[in-house]
């Protein structure tokens, strides 16, 4: 696979990869950009709308990966302080007060699934986030509760893809979330 940062250039195929329902039911990558009334009220083509005004500003809010030229999956990374859903929640608040970029979504396309494509995303995002002068990611994965996690339960990741990369456990929030964090040397 090949990476690319989301650029304006690059929109059509993150527009492909998720569809026309917007990858997880009109998400867009939204959730932990928005207040979730805002997210919500916009559920679709407003939170596509929204995606595209952030690519168009400039700003990256994640990569793609792409198989023989075609994108098919999705790593969101950016700066923690882009994903204020982040700080509201009660769960994944900060641990300490170092500067560290957040893996908070994938999105991987069904012909995809199953062929160990998020473990590369990571590995994607953790040189995305170096090649911008980061030096720790985080990530918050969840817990299974079954074997065959759906994908609209395991879409911020699984807890052992990350420790397999070389992330290591930094607290146990809750029973079903896990705070991992990979520093680059």
């Amino acid at each position: 696979m090949e990476f690319h940062p989301l650029t304006p250039d690059r929109w059509a195929d993150f527009e492909a990869l998720f569809g026309a329902r917007g990858a997880y039911s009109g998400c867009w990558c939204m959730w932990w950009r928005l207040k979730r009334k805002v997210f919500e009220s916009q559920q679709g083509d407003g939170n596509r709308a929204a995606m595209k005004a952030i690519v168009d500003s400039g700003q990256v809010p994640g990569i793609l990966g792409y198989d023989e030229g075609q994108a098919v999956g999705w790593c969101s990374v950016a700066p923690r302080e882009d994903y204020p859903s982040l700080n509201r929640s009660p769960v994944l608040k900060r641990i300490d007060d170092q500067p560290v970029w957040s893996i908070v979504c994938f999105f991987v396309a069904r012909s995809h699934r199953r062929r160990g494509v998020i473990e590369t995303l990571i590995r994607g995002g953790i040189d995305h986030v170096a090649s911008r002068g980061g030096s720790i990611v985080e990530a918050y994965p969840s817990v299974p509760k079954s074997r065959n996690a759906p994908p609209t339960t395991s879409f911020m990741g699984l807890p052992d893809v990350f420790t397999r990369v070389g992330f290591r456990e930094c607290a146990a929030p809750s029973a079903s979330k896990r705070i991992l964090r990979y520093e680059i040397r």
